[in-house]
């Protein structure tokens, strides 16, 4: 408790992320507060400011659990959020926490997937890694972030006599935008993205409806190289997204390292 006053006495985050309501407590000179203790136990171990304040208003936000909290907190999502963005949007993560208004948002470099109790060393199948993610699909829905819906696996469509499978469908319902997934666990290929580029064309021509967004697609690979997504993708892309993946939890000192390197 002790520790608890400490952190949170001079520590103030913007009332407006969270709901007003004299119904809930008040502790600690008129600050609200409306997480569990056991959320409060990790959060406090946070001491980064924005990293915690941000936690805290996605912990709410998303009503996860204790688990799903460490979890998140474990696998550095705020880190990897960092990176993807401009300054200014960083200091919106800690003081509104992760705000979803386009593609860009969703998108997370690296993505950690743990769960799937796969080795590091690529020693398994693309059809094997799919499955891993089929079996944990919630846990895999946490680590996409708000808005997913599932929609299905190995989806296919056709045309020309010719037939095609989509790896991962999910719908965005915050964007309103099918997301399509593909899956390698190799080095990324530009012939990678220009088979998204297709999947994607098909999907907003073919199957999304007049009034929805325009179709996002990401290939989640070991390993890419930037110039070739630079060289490949065209200037003003917003729909199609490369990322590395892991299986093991991030280094926060490898990240951070990469976060001061971005703002030299």
């Amino acid at each position: 408790m002790r520790r608890f006053y400490k952190v949170f006495s001079k520590d103030t985050i913007g009332e407006t992320a969270f709901p007003q309501s004299d119904k809930l407590p008040k502790t600690i000179e008129g600050r609200k507060f409306y997480l569990s203790w056991s959320h409060y136990l990790v959060l406090m171990r946070i001491s980064d400011v924005d990293e915690r304040h941000f936690y805290e208003i996605e912990t709410y936000r998303n009503g996860w659990s204790k688990s799903e909290l460490v979890r998140q907190v474990s696998s550095s999502l705020y880190e990897r959020l960092v990176l993807s963005r401009d300054k200014d949007e960083v200091m919106k993560l800690a003081l509104e926490g992760q705000l979803i208004e386009n593609p860009q948002d969703i998108f997370k470099d690296p993505y950690v997937l743990e769960f799937t109790g796969l080795p590091e060393l690529v020693t398994y199948s693309e059809t094997e890694l799919e499955n891993r993610i089929i079996d944990n699909l919630q846990k895999f829905l946490l680590e996409l972030g708000r808005g997913f819906t599932f929609v299905g696996r190995q989806v296919r469509y056709t045309f020309e006599e010719e037939h095609y499978r989509v790896d991962l469908v999910f719908y965005n319902r915050i964007l309103r935008s099918f997301v399509l997934f593909d899956l390698k666990i190799g080095q990324l290929k530009h012939q990678d993205l220009g088979q998204m580029q297709m999947y994607v064309n098909y999907y907003d021509r073919k199957v999304k409806l007049e009034e929805e967004n325009p179709t996002i697609g990401i290939i989640i690979c070991k390993d890419k190289k930037d110039a070739i997504v630079e060289m490949t993708l065209p200037k003003d892309n917003n729909q199609i997204f490369a990322s590395k993946y892991q299986t093991v939890l991030p280094s926060k000192e490898e990240l951070k390292d990469l976060i001061e390197d971005k703002n030299l």
